[in-house]
């Protein structure tokens, strides 16, 4: 990615606030994960995330997120509701090794929020944004455009 790029953010819109997930969001971010725990399995295309996932682990995972975002490795943004008062979910844009794709994007909203279809307003939202605000021209949602069956026996060929 070029390094004049401005990483866009802040997006806003009349139901999410979306923003890099940091440690300051420890709290929202677990209690997300943790209610949703048997919905979220396989978002990822594996068993994530663990059953006995701690508090002490998200906060680990939630300090590589930040470092490699402050770095421009991967961006991990964190889905709040408008008053930032609850973690609604979370969209990661990791850059993609199989020579089609420019980026490679999950994300994942808590269980109650999946219910009320916010999985899709999100997705359509992030596929806007990262077309108006991005510089990709191909970017992969394995388990969503492309089944993980195909992602995966792709990306162990280009390993």
């Amino acid at each position: 990615m070029n390094e004049d790029f401005e990483i866009p953010i802040l997006l806003v819109n009349e139901k999410i606030r979306m923003r890099p997930l940091t440690i300051e969001d420890a709290s929202k971010d677990y209690d997300a994960i943790m209610s949703s725990i048997d919905h979220l399995k396989g978002v990822f295309g594996n068993n994530w995330p663990p059953n006995d996932l701690t508090f002490e682990e998200d906060i680990l995972s939630l300090k590589t997120h930040q470092r490699d975002m402050e770095n421009r490795v991967t961006f991990t943004y964190t889905v709040l509701n408008l008053d930032e008062s609850k973690c609604l979910g979370c969209v990661y844009i990791y850059p993609s090794h199989i020579p089609s794709f420019d980026a490679v994007v999950f994300l994942w909203v808590r269980k109650s929020e999946y219910e009320n279809g916010l999985d899709d307003f999100l997705y359509s939202t992030v596929k806007k944004w990262l077309k108006e605000r991005w510089p990709f021209t191909n970017v992969a949602f394995p388990g969503r455009e492309i089944s993980w069956e195909k992602w995966n026996k792709s990306f162990r060929f280009f390993r």
